[in-house]
């Protein structure tokens, strides 16, 4: 499958009515892919049904628009892996609130430091977090946790600023069974797992960022929602790694 990759990098943005801030957002992302020197692609994943002109904004800014199949944030980063094309599989938040600034620092350590997964990071030194009081609380409960249910030392486990190697991705996409935010975690767990099976330890790296409020519009992001979404989901990932353990033995 890597053997039909191209070189270079698909930069994945999940839009659910971002057409306001991509916008503004397209032009700055292109130029600092550009600082990458690497060949791109921008994909903008939206909804199922367009909700606004996203599809118009994509096509004035030289961008593939692809629409989720189904529905739900899950599907949405599905989607965005089954259409990257490059070697290299980028991806952040579509409302501004990851500054596109940060795209060649975490381009540069993912290279530099020959990693798996390079992760944009609220939580280590330097990185910022501008989030709501209520938010930053249940983020940092829920990177704890994760930390003791993946066995991955980040300090930035929930967030989806990232860069992955895409052949990887594809490997694992049709295992992926998350519908919700969660899947970022199951990413991890799930690429982990497989390096495991070849004796390989996964290596994760990050380097600090400004987490923004977004530009423009609402969030849909409801806390206390996600953090019951979350809790769920620690038991399936709790276990998938206990079974991917005790195969391992065997």
């Amino acid at each position: 499958m890597s053997d039909d990759l191209k070189k270079g990098i698909s930069m994945v943005l999940l839009s659910y009515e971002e057409e306001e801030n991509l916008r503004v957002y397209l032009p700055q992302i292109k130029e600092k892919l550009n600082e990458c020197g690497e060949p791109y692609e921008i994909i903008v994943v939206d909804s199922k049904e367009p909700l606004d002109n996203t599809r118009e904004v994509c096509e004035e800014n030289g961008v593939r628009y692809v629409n989720q199949e189904n529905t739900g944030f899950g599907d949405a980063y599905r989607t965005g892996i089954r259409s990257a094309e490059y070697q290299k599989f980028f991806i952040m938040d579509s409302d501004g609130s990851h500054n596109p600034k940060y795209i060649p620092d975490i381009y540069n350590i993912f290279m530099n430091e020959h990693a798996d997964v390079a992760i944009g990071s609220r939580y280590i030194e330097g990185g910022v977090t501008n989030d709501s009081a209520t938010s930053q609380i249940i983020s940092r409960v829920l990177n704890k946790m994760f930390v003791l249910v993946l066995g991955i030392h980040a300090k930035d486990l929930s967030t989806d600023f990232r860069l992955y190697h895409t052949s990887r991705l594809k490997e694992i996409e049709p295992y992926l069974t998350c519908i919700h935010y969660e899947i970022v975690q199951e990413i991890l767990l799930k690429l982990k797992i497989n390096k495991s099976s070849k004796g390989e330890k996964l290596k994760v790296v990050e380097t600090p960022i400004i987490f923004d409020k977004r530009l423009m519009g609402e969030s849909k992001r409801h806390p206390f929602a996600f953090a019951v979404s979350y809790t769920k989901n620690f038991f399936y990932l709790s276990g998938l790694r206990l079974n991917a353990a005790f195969s391992r033995m065997r």
